[in-house]
């Protein structure tokens, strides 16, 4: 199992889950497009295109930086074929990048509603779509959405109903895709059961405490490299929760991936009753509202 040689194009891979799996990814000898919006640091999060590719080529990849706003057509169908022309080819997208707002509707900004739906919704079905082409072309293609099972519950909507809609439009566009692919691209989704320490993550849903009650984002990475291990004709159409899934592959050990050893975990949003966690695992803390 290696990803040597395939080509990333991963949205929002600046920092965070995104860049987890680029780095994965770059262990193996793989070249990653990064396709994200920070050139510029920011105060509150860590990170830009081009720290990110530092990282990617000293872990053995390959890298290019790319500044992309998924919101913009001409900027997302000119950086997929920048990394079709500096690589030879696509084989992978992930579509990373999202925007959140959990605000009641009558809290919710307009402004705020549409670029949530333009990033995750929008930006998710337009990168999905031009990747398409040179997708057909690889050996073994695969889509990856960051997004939830469709479980469609008055609970992961209330109180956060903006944010659900672009959340789980990605999930729709999955299932589309998975049906248009079958047989030729992979198109899946993957989830985590607790919040993943993230700067995102941190900013939203209060600090040190929650970053404690977490994995690292290293738990998203090893499930996507597996996930991008199946074969693409046969392995779609999935909807994965990461501890999961790693279990259905052999993983016991999920200690490791604790950002903060004897602490409990807290269950994010959006993860179903079932299937429930793997054996060991306790999820103590409540579902982030």
């Amino acid at each position: 199992m290696s990803l040597a040689g395939k080509t990333l194009f991963i949205t929002g891979a600046s920092r965070g889950i995104g860049l987890a799996i680029a780095l994965r990814a770059a262990r193996d000898g793989a070249n990653v497009a990064i396709a994200a919006k920070t050139v510029d640091p920011h105060p509150k999060l860590e990170g830009t295109i081009f720290t990110a590719a530092e990282e990617i080529e000293k872990a053995g990849g390959r890298a290019l930086p790319l500044a992309v706003d998924v919101r913009d057509e001409e900027a997302v169908k000119s950086a997929i074929a920048k990394t079709v022309d500096t690589f030879g080819g696509l084989d992978i997208v992930v579509n990373n990048a999202s925007a959140v707002s959990r605000t009641p509707v009558a809290e919710t900004d307009m402004k705020r509603y549409d670029l949530m739906q333009a990033i995750n919704t929008r930006g998710t079905f337009m990168v999905s779509k031009y990747a398409i082409p040179h997708l057909l072309k690889a050996e073994n293609p695969h889509i990856l959405m960051n997004s939830p099972p469709l479980d469609m519950r008055e609970e992961w909507f209330s109180g956060t109903t903006g944010y659900s809609i672009a959340k789980f439009g990605m999930s729709m566009v999955t299932l589309g895709l998975a049906g248009e692919l079958r047989g030729k691209v992979a198109v899946n989704a993957l989830w985590p059961r607790v919040t993943i320490a993230t700067a995102a993550i941190k900013n939203l849903l209060g600090g040190d405490r929650v970053m404690h009650m977490s994995r690292t984002p290293d738990i998203m990475a090893d499930a996507a490299y597996a996930i991008f291990h199946k074969p693409a004709k046969s392995f779609t159409g999935h909807f994965l929760i990461d501890d999961t899934f790693l279990y259905s592959e052999g993983m016991t050990d999920f200690e490791k991936y604790r950002a903060a050893p004897g602490q409990p975990l807290t269950g994010v949003f959006f993860v179903p009753d079932s299937p429930p966690p793997p054996p060991g695992v306790e999820v103590t803390g409540k579902r982030w509202e």
